[in-house]
């Protein structure tokens, strides 16, 4: 076994997160999906994290999150999301009787806001982006003593998504090449540990579209770069400013960090629901629109691309996969 990695995150507080996390974001289906394969020009296998209550991979770190406050610390607690870490703290808290507060754009997806207020939180909207959001948060968590939830910052969040990785290496693992959307960093630096750790010779690319290149823009600068503003219908992974501590684990963990452009992202979408019959948002297709974008790279290989999230406004959808070439 490979020494672990010197980032935040720890191989044995992973294992044991799983005996925490609520069985219905465990175990999520990981297969074959030969029907994409004549389109992409490689062996692909599939690992979908939006088949449980709030559709996406957030789940596996709140519930980390929501157990520690149930035992010890303020029995409530804000974050700022995009739409689906506030489903999931939402989702986790509401099973534990936490109060918590999401903070959002009020430009976010309505699907992703109205699931956040059906999950009884306390939805407070800002006429800005995700970073607002974020410093909106912040604020909240000072003047009312809760604690403030940071997405990637919080090592919960990172070592539940890092269990998606313990997961892909339950069996013998044919595959050489994960493909992880990449945003804040938690599914990132907690997949790309478990691989660094336990399977160092499969490769850990992150995608991240061009319209919103912060992270992957500091991970090859080897230092935070923010950006002015942030470009892309995957709402998902638009920040503009990478938090220093998760781009140290990731500068250890990820082989490499490509940017795809929004025509690639909408026709990885399209190749999804056409072959594979999912729906997806945006984000979930960032690891099919980076084979789209270099075939050469993974010709003849084994791909895994982790299909992160299913919470898309459904006439934005319409409108996207309408506009994808050949339509």
């Amino acid at each position: 076994m490979t020494p672990a990695p010197a980032t935040r995150l720890d191989t044995a507080r992973i294992r044991a997160a799983r005996q925490v996390i609520d069985p219905v974001f465990l175990g999520s289906p990981q297969y074959r999906c030969e029907a994409l394969e004549a389109a992409l020009g490689c062996a692909v296998s599939i690992k979908l994290e939006t088949a449980n209550p709030v559709r996406s991979f957030k789940g596996r770190g709140t519930e980390l999150v929501a157990a520690l406050l149930g035992e010890d610390g303020p029995r409530a607690a804000v974050c700022a999301s995009a739409g689906n870490l506030g489903q999931a703290l939402a989702w986790s808290g509401r099973g534990r009787g936490l109060d918590v507060t999401v903070v959002a754009s009020r430009f976010a997806p309505a699907a992703k806001l109205d699931r956040i207020r059906a999950l009884d939180a306390r939805l407070e909207l800002v006429d800005g982006d995700f970073d607002m959001a974020r410093e909106r948060a912040a604020a909240i968590a000072r003047q009312d003593g809760v604690r403030l939830v940071e997405d990637s910052l919080d090592i919960e969040t990172c070592e539940g998504a890092a269990t998606i990785g313990l997961e892909l290496l339950d069996t013998a693992p044919a595959f050489d090449a994960v493909l992880v959307a990449l945003g804040g960093g938690a599914m990132a630096t907690g997949v790309g540990h478990v691989l660094r750790t336990l399977a160092p010779e499969v490769e850990m690319i992150c995608v991240q579209p061009s319209g919103a290149p912060a992270m992957t823009r500091s991970w090859h600068r080897r230092r935070v770069v923010t950006t002015e503003s942030a470009d892309t219908i995957a709402d998902g992974v638009a920040g503009r400013r990478p938090i220093p501590d998760v781009l140290d684990d990731l500068l250890l963990v990820a082989d490499d960090a490509v940017l795809v452009e929004e025509a690639s992202i909408i026709a990885g979408m399209r190749l999804l629901l056409d072959r594979a019959g999912l729906v997806v948002e945006p984000s979930a297709a960032l690891g099919v629109a980076a084979v789209l974008e270099d075939r050469d790279r993974f010709a003849g290989r084994h791909v895994v691309t982790i299909v992160c999230g299913g919470n898309v406004d459904m006439d934005a959808y319409h409108r996207w996969i309408g506009a994808a070439p050949g339509r």
